[in-house]
């Protein structure tokens, strides 16, 4: 069962709203330069490519993105505290499926989710391990656990394929006013302003609504954290970690105060924000799920042993 008090929903129908007009906005982007090359027919084709696209790399990508990673599957045996945390958040969830856990040896402190709620799974790097305590990890994986629930690697795969396609048709628009031009010059056409437009503005325009789209499922996946796990607090402790670890490289570039700008290109939303919003929500009346381990709440994970990377050929035959 989720949280259920008017605020949450209040604010999911907003988030749901807001997801619905970017794709919408994505879209229309989209059918523009379709139109321009091909008439309705280039729109539909367009379109349809991007639904085919997104439905097959909703999963492929998944598959290397593991490879690529050196990603290893963990036993049950070998981080039970941690099976034990994904077993009450699917529950809570309504997932049916059996959780998976997959190993990163990185020292960077990341974790991402992968596939569906039907057979998805999320990957938990090493320095994340070593650096969060169980309490936090806890709201960590509900945030994950959150994204496979609600499908968003397949609305973002989606949202990624309309950019892409945007990409490369406005490259078309391009090469065809390059061989329009001793035409244009010559006097014989005039100068298409509309596709210069479009050649000039589309792909900018789609980038930054497919990272607004990001944030706005960052933000969402948060709330429903909270939810699934009856602790703001966890969460935000764990987000204030990971921005003390991911924000040094901005404070390299740009000092201790990087040009707020920079908001607009980030695929996250700013720390503080989500930090501010987790601590609004109301409190859930459901028992916190790291009150299960409340004698290891504030140590790292125990994982009792590592397990070595699967290899490429493993991801290749298998889809997980």
């Amino acid at each position: 069962m989720v949280n259920d008090s008017p605020r949450y929903w209040a604010s999911r129908l907003k988030n749901g709203l807001q997801t619905l007009l970017i794709m919408g906005s994505l879209a229309l982007v989209l059918a523009v330069p379709g139109y321009l090359l091909a008439g309705s027919f280039g729109v539909m084709v367009s379109l349809g490519v991007v639904v085919i696209g997104a439905f097959a790399g909703s999963w492929v990508p998944a598959r290397y993105i593991l490879a690529e990673a050196g990603a290893g599957l963990l036993d049950r045996d070998q981080a039970p505290a941690l099976y034990r945390l994904l077993d009450t958040l699917y529950r809570r969830a309504g997932i049916s499926a059996s959780p998976q856990l997959f190993y990163v040896p990185s020292p960077e402190l990341n974790a991402f989710a992968v596939g569906s709620r039907h057979d998805g799974g999320i990957a938990v790097t090493e320095g994340l391990l070593r650096t969060l305590t169980l309490r936090e990890l806890a709201g960590v994986l509900a945030h994950e656990v959150s994204h496979l629930r609600h499908g968003d690697t397949r609305v973002m795969s989606m949202a990624a394929a309309m950019t892409r396609l945007t990409l490369w048709l406005t490259t078309v628009l391009q090469i065809s006013l390059l061989l329009m031009v001793p035409m244009i010059l010559s006097g014989e056409l005039r100068l298409p302003w509309s596709l210069l437009l479009v050649v000039a503005f589309a792909p900018s325009i789609s980038t930054l609504l497919q990272l607004t789209l990001s944030r706005n499922r960052e933000y969402s996946a948060d709330l429903d954290a909270v939810a699934l796990t009856g602790d703001p607090e966890g969460l935000a402790s764990a987000l204030a970690v990971l921005e003390r670890y991911h924000g040094r490289w901005l404070a390299t570039l740009f000092g201790r105060h990087p040009p707020r700008g920079l908001n607009w290109l980030r695929t996250h939303p700013p720390t503080e924000e989500r930090i501010r919003r987790l601590r609004e929500v109301d409190e859930s009346p459901r028992t916190p799920v790291h009150d299960d381990h409340q004698e290891h709440a504030h140590r790292p994970a125990t994982i009792i042993e590592r397990p070595s990377s699967m290899g490429r050929r493993y991801w290749m035959r298998r889809r997980r």
